[in-house]
C-alpha cells in the first residue's frame, strides 16, 4: 500500500481548520511539532497521517517605562519588528533574534534615542545573556573574533571571518549537569548571531540552535536569553523563561 504525502502547511491547515498562510506562518515561527520534532519546512512533504502539536506563543511583558524609555521582555518566536508593532509610538533601540528572549528597549523620544545610540556605538551598554550549551563548561573563556554576516533569500547567516566586524564575547560558567552547561555571556558590540557563532567556535554550541548549535528532542527553541542590560543609570532584568529549567537549572 502506497504511503500518501502532503505539504506540511496544507496538512496543518486542514487539521487545524486554519488558512494555509496561517499554517505556513506557524511552521516558519518554529511553533509546530510532529512526532516529537520541530517541523522545519512548511512546503516539505509529510505523511498524511501525521498529527501536529502547536506550541502557544507567549505574550510580551513590559518590564519598565518612564518618559524616555520603554523596556519589554520579548518572548521567543516573535521578531523584533513584530514586537515593535505593539508599541508604534516608541523607537526600537536593540534587536534580538526571533528565538532569543529577553530585554528589548525602546526610546520614547528622539532625544533619548540619539543619546542611547551613542552609548551603543561606544560600547557603553552592558549586555548579559544566559545560554544552555552542549558540553561541560567549567572555566571562564573569552573570544575576540570578527564576524561576517551575509544574507541569502532574506535569511541572515554569520561566521567568523577576518573580513568581518570586530566582536568580543566573554563566557562564564554557572552550572553543569551531565554533558550540558548553563553559562553567562557578556558581549561588547552586538553582531548578528554573535553569541551563537562564538559559542559554537569555542566548542560549546547552544542547545536548540538548528543553524549553529545542537537540536534536542525536548527543546523547541534556541536556549539563549537576554537577561540583564545596563544603559546610563538604568538596569533592566528579564526573568528567565521556563525553557531554561528543562535541565533542572534553577
Amino acid at each position: 500500500m502506497a504511503v500518501m504525502y502532503e505539504k506540511a502547511f496544507k496538512l496543518l491547515a486542514l487539521q487545524e481548520g486554519i488558512s494555509k498562510s496561517k499554517a505556513k506562518d506557524l511552521i516558519d515561527r518554529g511553533l509546530v511539532y510532529a512526532r516529537g520534532k520541530k517541523v522545519l519546512i512548511a512546503r516539505g512533504d509529510i505523511k498524511v497521517d501525521t498529527t501536529f502539536k502547536i506550541k502557544d506563543l507567549a505574550k510580551t511583558k513590559v518590564i519598565y517605562q518612564d518618559k524616555d524609555i520603554l523596556v519589554v521582555n520579548k518572548p521567543a518566536f516573535l521578531t523584533a519588528d513584530e514586537v515593535s508593532k505593539d508599541y508604534p509610538d516608541a523607537i526600537l533601540l536593540n534587536r534580538l533574534d526571533k528565538e532569543t528572549s529577553g530585554v528589548m528597549m525602546f526610546a520614547k523620544n528622539e532625544e533619548f534615542q540619539k543619546k542611547a545610540i551613542k552609548e551603543f556605538a561606544q560600547n557603553n551598554v552592558y549586555k548579559e545573556y544566559v545560554a544552555i550549551v552542549e558540553g561541560k563548561f567549567i572555566e571562564e573563556m573569552m573570544i575576540d573574533k570578527p564576524i561576517l554576516t551575509t544574507k541569502d533569500r532574506g535569511m541572515a547567516k554569520s561566521k567568523i571571518d577576518k573580513h568581518g566586524k570586530s566582536a568580543k564575547t566573554t563566557v562564564y560558567p554557572m552550572l553543569v549537569e551531565g554533558n550540558k552547561s548553563k553559562v553567562k555571556v557578556v558581549i561588547e558590540s552586538g553582531r548578528t548571531h554573535q553569541i551563537r557563532v562564538h559559542l559554537n567556535a569555542l566548542g560549546f554550541p547552544i542547545i536548540g540552535d538548528a543553524i549553529y548549535g545542537r537540536l534536542a528532542s525536548n527543546v523547541n527553541r534556541v536556549l539563549l536569553h537576554s537577561k540583564v542590560t545596563r544603559i546610563f543609570d538604568y538596569e533592566f532584568i528579564a526573568e528567565e523563561p521556563k525553557e531554561f529549567k528543562v535541565y533542572d537549572f534553577s
